[in-house]
């Protein structure tokens, strides 16, 4: 899914992350979308792209993030801040009052 606005480095990005995706089990599709995710996001922390939502500039390197997340004991899955947002769109109440796990177990439920 190379873009005609990607440079050489950023297509080589996308490549080297499709293959690791795909090394780890993932589908051609679904590494495809992660690759691309992934190095859209840095071109916009980077100001290559044309437009990009606050959260893409602000936030850590995908890189760095991946590297900080990994070899962790703790446990992964979505942040306190996503989980909101998700009940939030889902018209869950009391969701304000809620703690992480609160919210994943009333997320999960109305799944």
């Amino acid at each position: 899914m190379p873009q005609q606005a990607w440079s050489k480095k950023r297509e080589r990005q996308y490549k080297h992350i499709k293959e690791r995706v795909k090394e780890r089990g993932a589908s051609e599709d679904k590494a495809e979308e992660i690759a691309a995710r992934t190095v859209n996001k840095e071109r916009a922390r980077t100001g290559e792209a044309k437009s990009s939502s606050r959260l893409s500039r602000t936030d850590i390197s995908s890189s760095r993030r991946g590297g900080l997340r990994s070899g962790t004991s703790r446990p992964k899955g979505r942040t306190k801040e996503q989980l909101y947002n998700e009940a939030k769109r889902m018209g869950i109440e009391g969701r304000s009052r809620m703690t992480k796990q609160q919210l994943q177990r009333a997320v999960d439920r109305r799944k």
